[in-house]
């Protein structure tokens, strides 16, 4: 439950415990709130079993955690019904990354090999001549 508190955050809690309930009345504050978490985990369990009960005999290994997507997504990945684990293991994502960075650093171009892998950006694109010119509607400004 609390697998993300580190120790200094501990202490720091029980501190602040200590100063805002003071050290009397501290126990019976611990007292009631482990009695709530009692009566919710009862609740919660009380609430499971009448939810398999009402399901039927088809849901008897049904799980709530289950409900997650990742757990269920992860029970299915590992459910070897699909044949999904040849497919992820037949899938090289190092060796795919490569190929696209070769393809994509690759000098066979024809543009890049007439100009020795390199594109002169100083160069002025040439004007267009009289005949290239795009139509021009009077209209339209």
């Amino acid at each position: 439950m609390f697998n993300d508190i580190g120790p200094l955050e501990l202490i720091t809690l029980v501190v602040l415990a200590v100063l805002v309930f003071g050290p009397d009345k501290l126990p019976k504050v611990i007292q009631d709130v482990m009695r709530t978490v009692r009566k919710i985990r009862e609740f919660s369990e009380s609430a499971k079993h009448d939810i398999r009960s009402e399901l039927g005999p088809e849901f008897k290994d049904f799980e709530f955690e289950d409900l997650n997507p990742k757990t269920f997504i992860r029970k299915q990945l590992d459910n070897d019904e699909l044949g999904l684990k040849e497919i992820r293991n037949g899938f090289d994502l190092k060796k795919e990354m490569a190929e696209v960075t070769d393809a994509v650093h690759s000098t066979d171009t024809p543009a890049a090999s007439s100009s020795g892998g390199r594109i002169d950006m100083t160069k002025k694109p040439e004007e267009p001549g009289e005949d290239n010119r795009p139509p021009f509607d009077a209209d339209a400004t």
